[in-house]
């Protein structure tokens, strides 16, 4: 079974005094991979500025613009179709315990495999002990899951509260925060463990009362070896599945922003971008 879904991610910068010029990149393009699939895509600008492809370092297609026009306000508008597979990950999953795995993720070949995304880095440096524990007697998959509502018991989603640059420290603090924040703090704790993780950047289907879906959201992939990359979503204690549409992955925030640039601009400026994700079945239903 699949379903077809349509991903609209719109963002308008206004600025005080006029730019002479800009150069953007948007990481925003569903990745084409074994569960989904990109049917077509579109990507315009409120001024007609030509758009650029390229490659990022994690191999993720970007959009690039870059111009010495003026101007004080700018949209873009993209749109993409696709369709992803629905697929009962359960099947797939190693949820029996098995010392051989605990013995192959601790192995110097699984690790050196993996090193990249079992390296600390600032944002998922974890300086404090927390009261969660990997329990040794049953399967990495079940401490991953407990990870997840563990994460989503003690901490509340607050918009506003954190950037894109607030450490864990806060976090563990506060108690509070927003996807990223979520998905750095299980990164920390699984990478402690010795479980490589990576963070994710996509759309979430919207319609099902799931936080972070009016922007794009954030979850983690983690390696384990019986079973290979899992998708949980701390934010709202789910396994990543057909409703998370995913764009592209790296150690942390900082790979994978989706808008990043450089304005040559001064005073003050505004951004506000909206993400809609809508199926097929919910626009035919809308339709009716």
């Amino acid at each position: 079974m699949k379903l077809d879904y349509t991903i609209k991610y719109v963002a308008n910068n206004k600025y005080e005094n006029e730019s002479n010029g800009a150069l953007w990149q948007f990481l925003i393009i569903p990745e084409d991979n074994d569960s989904q699939e990109i049917i077509s895509s579109d990507f315009t600008n409120s001024l007609n500025i030509p758009v650029e492809s390229s490659i990022n370092g994690y191999d993720f297609q970007t959009y690039r613009i870059n111009t010495r026009e003026r101007f004080r306000e700018i949209e873009f508008v993209a749109e993409f179709k696709l369709s992803k597979t629905v697929e009962n990950i359960f099947e797939t999953i190693n949820q029996e315990f098995s010392e051989q795995e605990y013995e192959r993720l601790r192995s110097i070949e699984f690790r050196a495999n993996h090193d990249v995304f079992l390296r600390d880095t600032e944002l998922t440096n974890l300086l404090k002990e927390v009261s969660f524990q990997f329990d040794k007697t049953i399967s990495l998959f079940q401490n991953l899951l407990n990870l997840n509502a563990w994460i989503k018991e003690n901490f509340t989603f607050k918009t506003d509260v954190t950037g894109i640059d607030t450490d864990l420290n806060d976090i563990l603090k506060n108690k509070q925060g927003v996807c990223q924040d979520f998905t750095h703090l299980f990164i920390a704790i699984s990478k402690q463990f010795g479980i490589p993780s990576r963070y994710i950047s996509g759309y979430l289907h919207q319609g099902n009362g799931y936080f972070g879906d009016s922007q794009m959201h954030a979850w983690v992939e983690c390696c384990l070896p019986d079973s290979g990359w899992i998708g949980f979503d701390p934010t709202n204690n789910l396994i990543a599945a057909e409703n998370h549409i995913k764009v592209a992955h790296g150690k942390d925030y900082t790979d994978c922003p989706p808008l990043k640039g450089m304005v040559f601009s001064s005073g003050n400026n505004e951004t506000e971008y909206t993400v809609t994700v809508r199926a097929q079945q919910q626009q035919q239903q809308q339709q009716q």
